[in-house]
């Protein structure tokens, strides 16, 4: 997919999917980190929810999934933006205190010069926009002056009894008894997990402020 633009082969199952009109977006984590992005018009919302973004911005719209990838590889050649972030990465940070505004703030004023250098390249099929991503309900969750660390268990295994607050990303913020705790899910992909009143037995930890 990411190089569909370069190779000029799309094949019959990818057709319809890279022929679809994209979005470029800027996106920006818990750790300040930022990427580069893009996303197919029918997932343009969920493709940000999923990735765990706290604050994004679409910077271009383009034609299809060729033009997209052109302007997103020129963002990074000519800024240096990354394209990926580490899921494990993103789940770290959320232990961080986030200053959703202050991101959000950072975000918009980086966004002004991706557009502006997509502006002057000129790119075919890609237009520069203006667009603000709106997070999922439970983001400000993220601002509250509460200790989070990293959820000291494996949640691949036993038996969690985890009250969720919100989710961002893979990652879920949630409470036992009355400790906060950031727990990275991503190793329940594929399994199957029984519902229920459970605990969690978990030994003692730090803050990550300490």
């Amino acid at each position: 997919m990411h190089t569909v633009h370069r190779s000029g082969f799309v094949s019959r199952d990818l057709e319809k999917h890279v022929m679809q009109p994209h979005w470029l977006y800027l996106a920006a984590f818990a750790n300040g980190a930022f990427k580069i992005g893009t996303a197919a018009d029918t997932r343009k919302w969920g493709r940000l929810a999923e990735q765990g973004a706290i604050s994004a911005r679409y910077v271009a719209h383009a034609d299809d999934g060729k033009a997209v990838r052109v302007a997103e590889d020129l963002v990074t050649e000519s800024m240096g933006l990354r394209q990926a972030v580490r899921s494990t990465v993103k789940a770290a940070s959320l232990c961080l205190p986030i200053d959703v505004g202050k991101l959000d703030a950072a975000t918009a004023r980086r966004a002004v010069q991706v557009r502006e250098m997509l502006s002057g390249a000129g790119i075919a099929g890609c237009t520069p926009i203006d667009d603000r991503w709106t997070p999922p309900a439970g983001r400000e969750a993220l601002s509250e002056n509460v200790s989070r660390v990293a959820y000291p268990a494996d949640v691949a295994t036993g038996s969690h009894g985890l009250a969720i607050r919100t989710c961002v990303g893979q990652a879920v913020i949630a409470t036992v008894d009355d400790d906060t705790y950031v727990a990275d899910l991503a190793a329940l992909k594929g399994r199957r997990i029984e519902l229920g009143a459970f605990t969690s037995d978990l030994p003692a930890v730090q803050s990550a402020l300490f």
